[in-house]
């Protein structure tokens, strides 16, 4: 046992916020409080003196990609200010490569090689080209047009590179693919392949697959590309995991499909798995979970069972987010709807019978209002069933109808949204989406409707640090202050009190382990981390470089600065 003392401790604990002393005993929070009591009644326990540093609880990633993010290390990174930067590094990594070896690259946003970002008019309210969301006309369907129009790259450029050696690279939204020539024929892929079912194949003017395969049509790509193995994968897992303690991260929501749970159950059973993991089950393996007999949360507090995760659209990036009215320019294009509330509905019946929750991806405002619409008849069948109340999430809850804004609480739905998004795509939403963004990543107004918050990063599209999702929540602006002082659609802004919930209370919820997670109260897990910095007293402006000191999990100081 022992008393970590001089601290200031914010616990998140409404019946004690603030305390100078914890009591740890093994895994456990034993007693919170002032240091003079608490030696008292612990007077043989040892003593680690904080030297006035800030304790928090440890904070929870509430939607990322652990195998993805993990294996990111391994390929080229895209994310540049233009295709050229993309393309000199992605010929750099050429010469490493091994016999037989793909490339691969992650990271690419097509919007940032066009002149039309940042937006000409970064005032969203005052955007004279975008009253009210209305589209304008354009001369060509996204995905349709010629080669490289738009700012799409194409195989051509890729070709320049290599002809022969196959190069995919993932956009940074992970809803489109970059293929070149080799990729492509290995795939199958030419003139005449159809397109997938809730996927896109970009033609050129004649005809020819340009090389970008938006939503399902990256599968075709995916097939034939090398897949790492499951102890390559848990390697890399076991490796990150520190860079994740480093951040703040004691636990989160991974989104990633088989492998990455079999590696994780590897890591588990050998005692190297110190994050806490809720894994999420893919929508297409749901029938053999429900043979199984799989519910969620089963498991324990290192590794359990999560929601059952499936598709309603796709991304903003690629402008395949289902949406009511078309893009701004775009006359014919209204994006991807995946899953309407019909199919949602279905799926979770079978869900819910056997006690596994829905998280569901909708980026849209139609994709939104189908999803909503699935899960006011998945509430009412299981009423009628007499089955439990599950802890549904809606994944992103990008843009919202107005009429739609209060649907999430009064379903009793988990926004489950990730604040660094927003100042990542702003120019973006105000430039395709105009005055619809008013309901873009609307974390007050969720908040103002009863609905619970529960934060991430969706990493790799943007860093798992959540003290830059911190910075996101509370200023609604980018690191370096654009767009100005109010912040992006500035009343959507949340005090850091509210920020901090949806990095701790509001996943404890999700995962449905409230009860020993989120907070620092006495029978909690000892799950914490250190700073230096109070970011309840610096300038909300820094909270982005704030790092943690050390990182306590299970009452074990995982990390500790030097």
């Amino acid at each position: 046992m022992k008393l970590l003392y001089n601290a200031r401790i914010h616990t998140l604990n409404e019946a004690q916020p603030m305390a100078s002393t914890l009591a740890v005993d093994g895994e456990r929070i034993l007693a919170v409080g002032e240091t003079e009591k608490l030696f008292r009644e612990f007077d043989r326990a040892g003593r680690q003196d904080m030297g006035g540093k800030i304790i928090l609880p440890g904070l929870t990633d509430a939607h990322l990609h652990l195998q993805e993010y993990a294996l990111l290390v391994q390929k080229v990174d895209c994310e540049t200010d233009s295709k050229e930067e993309c393309l000199h590094r992605v010929a750099e990594r050429l010469p490493k490569l091994r016999p037989g070896e793909w490339l691969l690259g992650h990271g690419w946003n097509q919007n940032l090689w066009q002149d039309v970002l940042p937006h000409p008019n970064p005032s969203p309210k005052a955007c004279p080209a975008c009253p009210g969301g209305q589209a304008r006309e354009r001369s060509r369907r996204v995905g349709r047009g010629a080669e490289g129009e738009g700012g799409w790259p194409s195989s051509a450029d890729l070709d320049a590179i290599s002809a022969e050696i196959p190069i995919y690279l993932t956009a940074k939204s992970m809803h489109a693919g970059w293929a070149n020539s080799a990729a492509l024929r290995l795939a199958g892929i030419n003139a005449a392949t159809p397109d997938p079912l809730n996927g896109q194949i970009q033609h050129d003017r004649r005809g020819q697959p340009t090389g970008i395969l938006l939503e399902e049509a990256m599968k075709l790509i995916e097939a034939v590309i090398p897949k790492p193995g499951v102890d390559e994968i848990a390697e890399a897992i076991r490796q990150v995991q520190p860079a994740l303690w480093r951040m703040g991260l004691t636990s989160v929501h991974d989104f990633d499909k088989r492998p990455c749970f079999m590696a994780l159950q590897q890591l588990h059973g050998c005692g190297e798995l110190r994050l806490r993991v809720t894994k999420s089950i893919p929508i297409e393996d749901l029938p053999l979970a429900v043979g199984l007999g799989l519910r969620s949360g089963f498991g324990d507090d290192t590794l359990q069972i999560g929601s059952v995760k499936a598709f309603a659209d796709g991304a903003l990036g690629p402008r395949t987010a289902a949406m009511f009215d078309p893009y701004v320019d775009e006359p014919e294009n209204r994006g991807i709807l995946i899953l309407d509330g019909e199919a949602l509905f279905e799926y979770g019946r079978l869900a819910a019978e056997s006690g596994l929750s829905l998280a569901v991806h909708a980026i849209g405002d139609r994709a939104n209002h189908e999803v909503l619409n699935g899960f006011a008849q998945l509430r009412a069948y299981e009423h009628e069933q007499g089955l439990p109340s599950l802890r549904h999430r809606v994944e992103h809850v990008q843009v919202l109808h107005p009429d739609d804004a209060g649907r999430l609480s009064e379903l009793g739905l988990i926004a489950s949204m990730q604040p660094a998004h927003a100042p990542s795509d702003m120019y973006m939403a105000d430039r395709y989406w105009g005055g619809r963004a008013a309901l873009a990543y609307a974390w007050r107004t969720q908040l103002q409707h009863g609905a619970r918050l529960a934060f991430g990063s969706d990493a790799p599209v943007e860093v798992p640090n959540p003290f830059l999702g911190l910075h996101a929540a509370v200023t609604r602006r980018r690191v370096e202050g654009t767009p100005g002082p109010e912040g992006w659609y500035g009343e959507q802004r949340l005090t850091l009190q509210e920020a901090l919930e949806g990095f701790t209370l509001g996943p404890a919820y999700a995962a449905g382990v409230e009860d020993r997670f989120g907070q620092l109260a006495a029978g909690y897990t000892a799950d914490l981390i250190v700073l230096e910095d109070d970011p309840f007293l610096c300038d909300l402006d820094n909270l982005h470089s704030l790092r943690p000191v050390a990182t306590m999990i299970g009452g074990e100081w995982v990390w500790q600065e030097g």
